[in-house]
């Protein structure tokens, strides 16, 4: 698979979070966690399952910080 994203950081999913529609999925990439809101069809497709290798793929235009 060839993809645009330049950001795609390989982790280890830790928690996945299913609610009606969506699910929460955590991804640890070295120390840091990495939190992505996915549809639950692509949860099925996906077959994702803790502990099991996958990656975060990032294509933003902007990053927002706010304290």
């Amino acid at each position: 698979m060839k993809l645009s994203a330049r950001n795609i950081l390989k982790g280890k999913v830790k928690q996945i979070t299913k609610g009606k529609t969506t699910a929460t999925v955590k991804i640890a990439v070295g120390d840091a966690m990495v939190t992505a809101s996915i549809t639950m069809d692509a949860l099925k497709e996906l077959k994702l399952k803790k502990g099991e290798t996958a990656y975060a793929i990032i294509k933003a235009s902007d990053v927002i910080v706010g304290k």
